[in-house]
C-alpha cells in the first residue's frame, strides 16, 4: 500500500514546505524539552507543513473506498438511510402501541440524526485501524503519524456530505422549512467533527498497543445507538431517562440538530415536552457539555498521540 504513494509523502522541511523523504528513518526528530503548548504549536506546525501529505492520502482513502464499487456515491447513503428505515419500523410499532400516529416531523428528525451518526460511526470505524494498516509507512519513514487518522476522516467527511445533500433535499418534502435556527448547524457539526477527531486519534492510538480496541470499538458502535437519541427523541424516555440518554457527549449534537432544523428551537433557550409529565428535555447547557468534551477531548487526544509517537515504529 505504501508504494503506491511514496512520492507524495513529504515532512516538515523548514521554509522548503516539504522534502521527498523514501529512504529516511521512520524514527521522530530528537525529543526536546516538553510543554502542553509546545507540543500543540508543534503538531500545528507538522500538519502544515504536510498539507500537501494530507490532501493525497485523503484523496487515496476516497479513491479506493469507490473503486471497483458496484453502487458507487450510494455506499455513502447506505448507512443513514439502514438508520432511517429500521426506526421508521420502531417508531411506527411505538405510535401503533400508543395510539399515537406517526408524523412526518418524526421521520424528518430521524433523517437528520441519521446522517451525522453515520459520520460519527464511519470516523471511528476508519481511523480506529488508520494506523496499523499503514505498517509500512509508520515503520518506514517519518511523518506526522496524526496525518493518517486526519486523513480517513476528511475521506469518511466526503462520503457524509453527500448523505447530507441528500437529506437537505429531501426535508422540504418532509415539511421542514428554513429558519433562522439553521444558523446553529454550522456549530453542532464543527462541534462533531472535533468530538470525532479527538476519539479518532487515541483509538487509533490504543489500537495500535492493543490490537483488540478496534473490536470493542465495533461492539460499542454497534448498540451504541441504543444509548444515543437517533431512533427515538431524547424526550422520549422521559423525565428520568432524558438527562441520562443527555450525558453521551454526541445526543446534544444530534437533538440539538433536530430541534433547530425540525422545531426551530434556539438552542440557547430551555426546551420542555408536553404529557402525562411536563418536563425540561433540553437546557443551553448540555451545548456547552458537548464543546467541553469535544474541544478538552481533543487537545488530550492529540497530546497523548504525539507523546506516544516515539514508540509507535517500534511496537508496530
Amino acid at each position: 500500500m505504501s508504494s503506491a504513494i511514496d512520492a507524495t509523502v513529504t515532512t516538515p522541511g523548514r521554509g522548503h514546505g516539504g522534502a521527498a523523504v523514501r529512504n529516511q528513518s521512520s524514527e521522530p526528530p530528537p525529543e526536546v524539552r516538553r510543554t502542553l503548548v509546545g507540543d500543540l504549536k508543534q503538531i500545528v506546525d507538522d500538519l502544515y507543513q504536510c498539507r500537501d501529505l494530507i490532501t493525497q492520502l485523503t484523496k487515496r482513502d476516497v479513491k479506493i473506498r469507490y473503486k471497483q464499487a458496484a453502487f458507487g456515491f450510494a455506499w455513502a447513503l447506505l448507512l443513514p438511510a439502514s438508520v432511517v428505515l429500521a426506526g421508521m419500523a420502531i417508531r411506527f410499532a411505538v405510535a401503533y402501541s400508543s395510539g399515537k400516529g406517526l408524523h412526518t416531523n418524526d421521520l424528518a428528525g430521524m433523517a437528520v440524526k441519521a446522517v451525522p451518526w453515520a459520520f460519527f460511526v464511519g470516523c471511528l470505524n476508519v481511523a480506529t485501524p488508520s494506523l496499523v494498516s499503514n505498517m509500512a509507512l509508520v515503520t518506514k519513514i517519518y511523518f506526522p503519524r496524526e496525518v493518517l487518522p486526519l486523513s480517513a476522516i476528511l475521506a469518511q467527511t466526503f462520503d457524509s456530505t453527500i448523505g447530507g445533500v441528500l437529506v437537505a433535499i429531501v426535508l422540504p418534502f418532509l415539511g421542514v422549512t428554513p429558519s433562522v435556527q439553521l444558523l446553529w448547524v454550522p456549530v453542532l457539526i464543527v462541534l462533531l467533527w472535533i468530538l470525532a477527531m479527538g476519539l479518532g486519534l487515541f483509538l487509533s492510538c490504543a489500537n495500535l498497543f492493543f490490537r483488540d480496541v478496534k473490536y470493542l470499538v465495533q461492539v460499542f458502535l454497534t448498540f451504541g445507538i441504543f444509548i444515543t437519541p437517533v431512533i427515538l427523541d431524547a424526550s422520549r424516555y422521559g423525565p428520568r431517562g432524558a438527562p441520562l440518554m443527555m450525558l453521551n457527549p454526541v445526543a446534544p449534537i444530534l437533538e440539538g440538530l433536530r430541534i433547530v432544523i425540525v422545531e426551530h428551537h434556539n438552542l440557547l433557550q430551555p426546551m420542555s415536552v408536553a404529557g402525562q409529565d411536563t418536563f425540561v428535555f433540553w437546557h443551553p447547557w448540555y451545548l456547552a457539555y458537548t464543546a467541553a468534551w469535544a474541544v478538552g477531548g481533543l487537545l488530550f487526544s492529540a497530546i497523548f498521540f504525539h507523546r506516544s509517537e516515539r514508540r509507535f515504529a517500534e511496537i508496530v
